[in-house]
């Protein structure tokens, strides 16, 4: 039996020139940024949380850097991990001006001065309690104000050291503006700033934390205080209005998977670009359903970046950056 059909949308779909010819949504490796851990022994130590991931000694760095350059990856995110040696609950480390940080983003603009160097600003790589903020009296809370204080210094030195955008990812009230005049009066107008605008208090940092050393104890350590609770999607884009009005140049959603509804909430609601972090529960979850045979590897990976770019996202934060920019290719 014929249907007597005028509309069939399937027309557009009977060749793969059709389909990429009509396709909506296209991933570059123009969109990705490459989130690289580094630490200060020569050679690199594999993260077992995150298949394929390794904490980077300084030549291997400079072999990913040289990577992103060859495949077309506008930037790399530089994650450090700090000796527990050197930890305290200030993070004073974070203010010496020769750590591991500010040497590596020094050494990365000499090398490849055409790659972006994106920088977190955060105290918890530095801190014994792991947090990101300074801890009030009694240890119960992050304090806000000298948090925001100490903020502005690390955002200076990164400056300092090259960094072409900083990433304040502590979600502090007020720390945007307090880091654009802090940058401006310090001479760096042209510094950007990608402010982590919407980050969650999410079960899926886990691995992250494995990372960079921030994870004390046996159990994750509670952010709720200051993260975004997981439930708000309202009180997300008020986040984000907060900080392009106070100067974000980019803004950021994060995780990204589980959240795209902000992020297409986020992206009609503001006319800066917007950033997702495709965190690192997300990659390892796939890899780890891949290894079990219950997915497809390559299609989960690119289907789960192009979800992320169909809701809203200009540029995506993830593991996957080199392996599909080198399938893109």
């Amino acid at each position: 039996m014929l249907l007597d059909l005028i509309q069939r949308p399937r027309r557009t779909r009977r060749s793969d020139a059709l389909r990429r010819m009509v396709r909506e949504t296209v991933l570059r490796a123009e969109d990705l940024i490459w989130p690289l851990f580094i630490h200060s022994e020569a050679d690199d130590m594999a993260i077992d949380s995150m298949p394929g991931v390794s904490r980077q000694g300084r030549e291997s760095l400079l072999r990913s850097c040289e990577q992103a350059m060859m495949l077309g990856i506008p930037a790399v995110a530089l994650f450090p991990c700090i000796p527990a040696a050197l930890k305290d609950d200030s993070g004073t480390h974070a203010f010496d001006a020769g750590n591991l940080l500010y040497s590596s983003v020094a050494e990365v603009k000499r090398r490849f001065p055409g790659l972006l160097v994106i920088t977190d600003v955060a105290l918890d790589p530095y801190t014994s309690h792991g947090h990101d903020g300074l801890l009030a009296e009694g240890g119960g809370s992050v304090d806000n104000d000298p948090t925001v204080e100490a903020l502005c210094r690390l955002a200076v030195l990164e400056a300092d050291a090259g960094a072409d955008l900083v990433a304040p990812s502590d979600m502090m009230d007020g720390r945007v503006v307090a880091i654009r005049r802090a940058l401006d009066a310090a001479g760096h107008h042209d510094t950007a700033i990608l402010s982590y605008a919407a980050k969650f208090c999410s079960a899926y940092y886990g691995p992250f934390r494995d990372a960079v050393g921030s994870k004390i104890g046996k159990d994750a350590i509670s952010k709720a205080t200051y993260q975004m609770d997981p439930a708000n999607a309202r009180e997300a884009v008020r986040e984000v209005l907060l900080d392009v009005e106070e100067g974000a140049d980019i803004v950021m959603v994060k995780p990204a998977g589980p959240y795209l509804d902000v992020i297409r909430a986020v992206r009609e609601a503001v006319q800066v670009p917007v950033a997702a972090y495709q965190v690192s529960g997300e990659f390892s979850q796939i890899h780890a359903a891949a290894r079990l045979g219950w997915l497809d590897y390559e299609r989960t990976r690119d289907e789960s970046l192009l979800g992320i770019k169909r809701a809203g996202a200009d540029v995506i934060l993830t593991y996957f950056a080199p392996e599909v920019a080198a399938a893109l290719r």
